[in-house]
């Protein structure tokens, strides 16, 4: 790998709380000016597997004391009781708002991580590490926080802007396989709601797309962070953005089904392959509600397929899976809304569609109809 492309990126993200994100080799260097001079205690939040990086981060942090947070690993963590247990030994220790916390770990534990810090005294300062591809390219850009309920995913939480993210490449190999192809389905998406480049990219190299060190790998991470940044700025609460325009909700895209997906599988399915799944569900409903051409629809599977994604799912019955849809945070009382294209790079709403059009488009991805 030549000197240039081991360079790190500095990514800004703008707005009322602007903070850094840094891609690259070693980058972990960065945290302490992340933390800021004034911090003397840092709550490093992880799960039990990944000790052995979080113990990497805190080698950062020289004199700094440190408190160990550890919760279960994957969604499983996102609940009340864990939330909980994290304020009693937060408490414990007498953190104060001139203290922070540090997020190691995936897309879970930066919800959750994040979640803490936002809650703990109103907000006190978070700086994420993500180490999953999914966790670098979605959950820890954007300042969404949040935990989940009997009733569905991330019906709790908050808007807390972290102070940076440093997004450590070195950490994508250690991935398992599924892991890493789970954290393409979020690139994917990406692709499809606003950068064109990301599917020719995975087009043209799909095997260079799995392959963690390689250039490709790195583009990828750098141009789906790039669209979360543009998007979050213009609109970081998702209330819509100018003339009509979805705003943050489009980052949404395949989300509505995904969750539903997800909530019946008790979260065994990894939240990249349920939005793949999500995405090929409302490709085909964009399609059937004559909103998308049918060979863009098609693409959706060629694309999440050619690296190793699920594209049709059979699981839950239908009924379910609206019933759960029904209490997606993107619904209006009892009307459904889903993030649709009207062709790639050209997201919109498609709001209400007749539950005939809901069943077909399931049975497409079912399997049930071609």
């Amino acid at each position: 790998m030549s000197r240039e492309a081991r360079s790190p990126v500095i990514m800004h993200v703008g707005g009322a709380s602007p903070y850094d994100v840094v891609v690259g080799h070693s980058v972990l260097t960065e945290l302490p000016a992340m933390l800021g001079s004034a911090v003397r205690r840092v709550a490093v939040v992880h799960p039990e597997p990944l000790a052995h990086l979080a113990d990497r981060a805190i080698a950062q942090l020289g004199d700094i004391d440190v408190l160990r947070i550890v919760i279960p690993d994957g969604e499983v963590a996102k609940t009340a009781a864990v939330a909980v247990s994290a304020w009693d030994q937060l408490g414990a220790a007498g953190f104060t708002r001139s203290d922070a916390v540090v997020t190691v770990g995936g897309g879970a534990t930066t919800d959750m991580g994040g979640f803490i810090a936002a809650t703990w005294l109103r907000g006190v300062r978070v700086v994420h590490v993500p180490t999953t591809l999914l966790g670098m390219v979605d959950a820890a850009v954007g300042g969404k926080t949040g935990m989940n309920t009997a009733a569905g995913k991330n019906l709790v939480g908050s808007f807390h802007e972290p102070a940076g993210v440093i997004c450590e490449l070195d950490m994508l190999p250690s991935l398992p396989e599924r892991e890493l192809i789970a954290g393409l389905g979020e690139v994917v998406k990406c692709g499809f709601i606003a950068d064109p480049a990301i599917l020719k990219l995975v087009a043209d190299s799909p095997a260079d797309a799995l392959e963690p060190r390689s250039a490709t790998m790195r583009q990828l991470v750098e141009r789906a962070i790039q669209v979360k940044i543009d998007v979050v700025v213009a609109d970081l609460r998702e209330t819509g953005g100018p003339d009509g325009h979805p705003g943050r909700e489009i980052l949404n895209y395949g989300h509505t089904m995904a969750h539903a997906i997800e909530k019946a599988t008790s979260y065994r399915t990894r939240h990249g392959e349920a939005v793949a799944l999500g995405m090929v569900y409302v490709a085909e409903l964009a399609r059937l509600a004559g909103r998308l051409d049918a060979a863009t629809a098609a693409q959706h599977k060629i694309a999440l397929s050619s690296v190793g994604l699920p594209t049709s799912y059979n699981g839950a019955p239908f009924e379910e899976l609206l019933g759960t849809m029904r209490v997606d945070k993107k619904s209006r009382g009892s009307t459904l809304r889903f993030v649709v294209l009207d062709a790639i790079g050209k997201p919109s709403i498609l709001t209400d569609p007749p539950e005939e059009l809901l069943r077909a488009a399931y049975d497409h991805l079912s399997g049930a109809i071609a």
